[in-house]
């Protein structure tokens, strides 16, 4: 009985995770916000034609459609298959072909050692426990195949942002990390251990200066980001909370802007680019 509740559990965290990312326009910020991940992501492990490269938690392809592009065999995997409307027209004015397939990235529906390289830009991150995540990596990686992710650092401005949410936000489910610990380098070496090696991580940071004020950034964020609508929603119920919400969020926004000129917005958001190879 008892794995039967858990696995009914499962399920039922899954399909909210599957929610929260169809919620809002999420393959819009990828494009307006981070379009540099894929190609930065696929740069970093050298995909070349002809590699078997899986994107995990793929969302519409920001890194798996210029991994196709230069020629690789690429499957992209998400839990949220609505993001493959965006993703597959995506492919198709770019003029390549690859494979999409609904996937839970802490359970993978793929044989042990499939693909070359496997990557991951700030997708597999939300998955909520996080050993489950790095062993399905390893696990569908080949013996010396490449692992590639980028990550949003603690410490840095997504990082931040959740923090801001944290408290207006639904408790996580038992067991669940915080996401932005995929990007601390002694969580992703303790997730790791010695399976890897020729491991580098390499912080860095994009510039995101979509919008005109912190205002319009965060109004941004409140109708296309699923993290931020699903948080808005959760206090939909209490003016006061969401009141002060709004209120904190946009002095988080005023804090970290970096623009020093009026009717412009600039944010170092900081990343963790980490690469390995599969014992």
């Amino acid at each position: 009985m008892t794995g039967t509740v858990e696995r009914d559990a499962d399920r039922a965290l899954k399909a909210k995770h599957r929610a929260l990312w169809a919620a809002g326009n999420y393959p819009a910020v990828a494009a307006d916000l981070i379009p540099t991940f894929g190609p930065t992501l696929v740069a970093a492990t050298g995909v070349t034609a002809g590699r078997r490269v899986l994107d995990v938690g793929a969302g519409s392809g920001n890194a798996a459609i210029p991994a196709a592009e230069r020629g690789a065999i690429v499957t992209a995997a998400d839990l949220t298959p609505e993001l493959f409307v965006a993703g597959r027209t995506a492919a198709a004015e770019r003029g390549v072909d690859l494979e999409w397939v609904e996937a839970d990235a802490e359970a993978l529906p793929f044989p042990d050692g499939s693909f070359d390289v496997v990557l991951s830009s700030v997708g597999a991150m939300f998955a909520p426990h996080h050993q489950a995540v790095a062993d399905e990596l390893l696990r569908v990686c080949r013996p010396g195949g490449t692992i590639a992710m980028i990550n949003w650092t603690p410490e840095g401005f997504i990082g931040q942002l959740f923090r801001l949410m944290a408290p207006y936000a639904p408790p996580p489910p038992p067991g669940a990390s915080p996401p932005p610990l995929w990007g601390d380098e002694q969580h992703v070496r303790e997730l790791f251990g010695d399976r890897i090696t020729d491991l580098s991580m390499d912080r860095r940071i994009v510039v995101m200066d979509h919008s005109a004020d912190p205002t319009e950034f965060r109004e941004y964020w409140k109708h296309n980001y699923g993290p931020t609508i699903a948080v808005y929603r959760f206090n939909a119920v209490d003016p006061d909370r969401t009141a002060d919400l709004d209120r904190k969020f946009l002095q988080f926004l005023t804090d970290w802007n970096r623009a020093g000129q009026p009717g412009r917005t600039a944010y170092d958001a900081e990343y963790l680019l980490l690469t390995a190879r599969k014992r």
